[in-house]
């Protein structure tokens, strides 16, 4: 072969995989952009959703028009013309609970038409779709989604004198139990079909609006004094669901958590979330008031940081844009305060923020200890204009070296002199027990906490984590 072509077939070879290598390239960035973007949609739906389901239980004059609201919320997300949401009864019929538009019957109607929305409604109420026939019936018995693009073309819906172009419907699963059915009809956007975007909408909305029936059927069966009750119950339940079962084995790093509640409910939590295979995010918050507001306010904290951890920079990004989405999502006069400490255990080292929150305090034997509390407003209280910026400290790990988080149900617990435990006699526990188990820690914090405050009923909640490295 002549030098010359192997010259010019090598160069051929050579830009044929570069830009192959460049096609991939840009494959791989649009798909980490898209991702991004759905994961801040999603985010911004599910605090959108909590914050006005929640406003709109306060009052219990609105608790029947809840699931009239939910539909027109979800129909509004996914830009649907008509949506309804079907729950099944006790015979096993699916009967419409929330409605929103002229939701038309999904078969074949009788030779007289139906046009005004009052009346089409009225049909809707009156039909008995069974479980397991029809469309809906079908997508309650198999537990699957279904998207019909054209529905002039299906065999079901092609002879309905009402217009129907596109259907979606969706089961409602509640612990394993389908308990109905969301079903759209017609794309408000267009004219055309749905798209595979709003299909997905509507399924990621699913879990939602059983969570707003759940609500709903507890309150809509209790009186005033057992709503307040069972209002307890649940925000118990929701916020011990949302601790973790158990701290994670981080290297050789040694976390141990608590967490007690004043009252029924608590407005404290913490939480243990993966960045990486390194690093791990440990957070301890207190959120302010009490009840449900607080419970969906620790909800909606926890889900913001959990939503948005995929595309986690540093402590410093994570606390802005916390305070921005509580702000935007939150009332007036609510807001939570927050220690984050970021561990890294390829590095040993840990990075520690906070908003508003008690002081970090940092234990090594034949060493004082330390107390730190960099700068950083509570979250949600002020818009991001005025809330500043959060203060980073970070530091080596050393051997037999431990830290505290602990929230102000601690340091501020009053004994029957009206006096509080304070900071001075945690630290000295602290020091005392310095060369024991993180777990024997927390028990003499709270044997401590307990005799100083004995005979007066606790008043705030108290949570207490501590991270230890031996070496």
């Amino acid at each position: 072969m002549p030098i010359d072509l192997f010259w010019i077939i090598l160069a051929g070879f050579l830009y044929l995989l570069l830009a192959s290598y460049a096609f991939l390239s840009r494959r791989k960035i649009s798909s980490l952009k898209a991702g991004l973007m759905d994961a801040l949609h999603k985010k911004a739906e599910v605090g959108n959703f909590l914050s006005l389901f929640s406003k709109n239980l306060q009052a219990v004059d609105k608790i029947p028009d809840s699931m009239k609201m939910t539909a027109h919320y979800v129909a509004d997300l996914i830009g649907a013309k008509s949506l309804c949401i079907f729950i099944i009864d006790k015979n096993d019929y699916l009967r419409p609970e929330g409605v929103m538009g002229a939701f038309p019957p999904l078969h074949k109607t009788p030779d007289r038409v139906l046009t005004k929305t009052r009346y089409l409604l009225e049909a809707l109420r009156k039909e008995k779709i069974k479980v397991g026939e029809g469309i809906l019936g079908e997508v309650a018995s198999s537990r699957k989604c279904i998207f019909i693009e054209d529905a002039l073309q299906h065999e079901l819906l092609a002879d309905s004198l009402i217009l129907i172009e596109s259907v979606m419907a969706v089961p409602m699963i509640n612990e394993g139990v389908v308990i109905g059915v969301i079903c759209a009809v017609n794309n408000r956007h267009g004219g055309g079909p749905f798209t595979p975007e709003q299909f997905s909408a509507l399924r990621f909305m699913s879990d939602q609006v059983v969570l707003a029936h759940n609500l709903v059927r507890i309150y809509s069966k209790l009186s005033e004094q057992q709503r307040i009750s069972q209002e307890l119950d649940f925000a118990r339940q929701l916020q011990s669901s949302m601790l973790p079962e158990e701290a994670p084995r981080w290297g050789h790093f040694e976390i141990q958590a608590f967490s007690k509640p004043a009252k029924e409910v608590s407005g404290d939590f913490y939480d243990f979330v993966e960045i990486d295979e390194n690093r791990l995010l440990v957070v301890v918050a207190d959120a302010c008031g009490k009840g449900i507001p607080a419970c969906m306010l620790m909800a909606m904290t926890r889900s913001f940081i959990r939503a948005g951890i995929d595309r986690f920079t540093t402590l410093h990004d994570m606390m802005k844009d916390l305070n921005k989405d509580l702000f935007r999502d939150t009332g007036d006069e609510r807001f939570v305060t927050v220690s984050c400490c970021l561990l890294d255990k390829k590095e040993l080292t840990i990075e520690f923020a906070r908003a508003g929150h008690t002081e970090l305090l940092i234990s090594r034997k034949d060493h004082p200890i330390r107390t730190i509390f960099p700068d950083g407003a509570a979250l949600g209280l002020l818009p991001p204009e005025l809330a500043g910026d959060f203060d980073l400290i970070s530091f080596a790990f050393l051997d037999d070296m431990s830290i505290l988080l602990y929230s102000d149900g601690i340091t501020e617990a009053l004994n029957d002199q009206g006096e509080e435990f304070g900071l001075k006699p945690l630290e000295a526990i602290l020091k005392k027990n310095e060369s024991k188990a993180p777990e024997l820690l927390i028990e003499n914090i709270l044997h401590d906490v307990n005799e100083f405050a004995s005979g007066v009923e606790q008043a705030d909640d108290q949570t207490i984590v501590v991270i230890s490295y031996k070496g």
